[in-house]
């Protein structure tokens, strides 16, 4: 914890903050392991290979509403924060800025990127939407929280920080414009895709999208905001890994080498 101590606030005076530190971060980090064991969230490739199989008495939207409708509060949290609190210590406006430009960039590619071709389940949507909601909103407050204490960390990672948030959202967007490229307009059927770094893995769109997660635990330096952010990166590791078991079932083409996450690695 002396180690820590480096690095990280102090836990703030919140009980609140404390007990969601570590339930919010497990919970996600349970629902990764679900996920490597083939129970998905229900969108995507998972839920139209297995749609057949579902309950037809569930309600479900269109993939592209129901990615919205995850993305949006979380958006809103973070721009009403702006608005509420708008002359603020520097490293709480890097955080909610990020925030913000994340979601942003979310939406757009929803509205603009994506070509979605399945359903998804209401529940999967409200779980999926209160994750980020809930992270992105106890993220702020938990900062705001830092910087009532009478120290920062003594090892300042803002500037790693913005570099990881920037390296991760434009390799994230990379990646995502490559994989809308693999159909064509009209196109329904699955495709393995190509180029950048799908050359090596699967999924370098949730490898870049951990970086992120990362870049904002480093610009907060909480405790909260790090949790997170390694439970993130054991869900989108769960994910990863359901998604090329996914390929390899569906394409007997494909490339052994491709793993799914880590180059060589994972």
């Amino acid at each position: 914890m002396d180690t820590l101590s480096e690095f990280v606030f102090p836990p703030p005076a919140s009980a609140f903050v404390n007990v969601m530190t570590v339930v919010s971060s497990a919970i996600v980090a349970v629902v990764g392991l679900s996920e490597a064991r083939g129970k998905h969230l229900k969108y995507s490739k998972f839920w139209s290979s297995n749609n057949a199989n579902t309950d037809r008495k569930s309600f479900n939207l269109s993939a592209k509403l129901g990615m919205l409708v995850a993305y949006i509060p979380a958006f809103l949290a973070g721009v009403v924060s702006l608005w509420l609190f708008p002359s603020e210590d520097r490293r709480i406006l890097l955080l909610k800025s990020a925030l913000v430009l994340h979601f942003f960039k979310r939406n757009l590619e929803v509205l603009f990127l994506h070509k979605y071709s399945s359903k998804m389940a209401v529940d999967s949507v409200i779980t999926i939407s209160f994750s980020y909601f809930s992270s992105t909103a106890i993220m702020i407050y938990t900062q705001h929280l830092s910087q009532g204490l009478l120290r920062e960390p003594p090892i300042d990672l803002k500037s790693i920080g913005v570099g990881l948030f920037l390296i991760g959202i434009i390799g994230n967007f990379y990646h995502h414009y490559l994989l809308s490229q693999t159909r064509k307009q009209g196109e329904t059927s699955y495709k393995i895709p190509k180029g950048g770094l799908f050359s090596l893995i699967i999924c370098p769109h949730y490898l870049f999208e951990i970086i992120e997660f990362f870049g904002f635990a480093f610009i907060s330096q909480t405790i909260y905001s790090l949790f997170f952010a390694f439970a993130t990166a054991l869900y989108l590791s769960g994910r990863s890994y359901a998604t090329r078991k996914w390929y390899v079932s569906k394409f007997e083409d494909f490339p052994i080498h491709v793993k799914a996450l880590l180059p060589f690695v994972f």
